[in-house]
């Protein structure tokens, strides 16, 4: 018979109720976990064995509802997928359970989720087509159309990307990966009649995809490996595809980026700045860009170096790139 593994952890637990407490606080509470047990594990242990009055969401168990997402350690998790095991490994014996965003927090672990539902109502994530009331047969999808969706599908709503992106969190009117991802899902399935509609709504400046910093957060959380950054990235595509693209500094970045890599073969981050922001633009980032010239990170223009394999570079944008700026 195997030997059940045990080790003692400490765990931080955040407290508040928005009804009676003023500040939030910690509860620390010292267990013995084995290596079969999950997050959620230990919340129901905490609250059936040492404080009922602990409360969190959780509902199928399965990692499928999405319900029971929060944090440790700063992380974005499901209470119910998370093996304590795993944590350990990556965090030590001392693990910090919090909610997904501490500002939000109704009691404990359990947060008002009202910013995202309305963020991800804004993208219409629902197919729009004009059929008939009583079709005869089915709308039918290839596989090959059905694999265009790249499993944006598999989204939970469990918001753990939604409170990891740090741009929503300086900028509240961010609309946030996860609605990114679903705006994705509907604009890319052929029965839609919407895409355009719903690539206006996340082209808009500060609420928009040209707001995404490339972080990756979103894609490190998401218990379903959704990777909401391709996502992002292929409605970036999407609308330059549908030329609805505005000139700004976002859209010039992408457009220098590309113009580089096919010109050098390799990113000339000088020019790139130059070409966003134009050059009074450039005058601001003097400082950093004397900085960069003396570590090596950027040069002159006349002695910009081009890649050994540049032919090869333009073959492979020409071949894939289907985007014309």
């Amino acid at each position: 018979m195997d030997t059940i593994k045990s080790q003692q952890v400490t765990f931080k637990v955040f407290r508040f109720n928005e009804e009676t407490d003023y500040l939030p606080y910690y509860n620390t509470y010292v267990l013995d976990v084995t290596h079969e047990e999950v997050v959620l594990d230990i919340l129901n242990r905490i609250k059936w064995d040492h404080d009922g009055s602990l409360s969190y969401r959780r509902s199928c168990r399965h990692g499928i509802c999405g319900v029971c997402s929060i944090k440790v350690n700063g992380k974005g998790i499901l209470a119910c997928k998370s093996r304590l095991f795993d944590l350990i490994n990556v965090f030590g014996s001392e693990l910090t359970i919090e909610p997904l965003s501490t500002k939000r927090v109704v009691k404990d672990l359990i947060i008002d989720k009202k910013d995202f539902w309305d963020k991800h109502a804004a993208i219409q994530p629902f197919l729009v087509s004009d059929i008939e009331e009583h079709p005869a047969q089915e709308h039918l999808v290839s596989p090959h159309d059905a694999e265009k969706l790249l499993e944006a599908d598999y989204c939970i709503q469990c918001g753990a990307c939604h409170y990891s992106c740090p741009a929503l969190a300086i900028n509240e009117e961010f609309i946030g990966p996860a609605a990114f991802a679903a705006a994705y899902r509907f604009s890319a399935d052929v029965r839609d009649d919407a895409s355009i509609e719903r690539l206006h709504t996340v082209n808009q400046e500060a609420q928009g995809v040209w707001d995404c910093v490339k972080c990756m957060e979103c894609a490190e959380v998401c218990p379903k490996d959704v990777n909401p950054i391709e996502k992002i990235t292929k409605l970036h595509n999407m609308i330059f595809e549908a030329n609805i693209a505005k000139n700004n500094v976002a859209t010039r970045h992408a457009v220098g980026f590309a113009h580089s890599i096919q010109k050098h073969g390799l990113l000339d981050e000088g020019e790139l700045v130059r070409y966003s922001e134009g050059n009074i633009g450039v005058m601001k980032h003097l400082p950093e860009a004397i900085a960069m010239f003396r570590n090596g990170k950027i040069v002159m223009p006349w002695n910009m170096p081009k890649s050994k394999n540049l032919d090869e570079v333009k073959k492979l944008i020409q071949s894939s790139s289907t985007v014309k700026f």
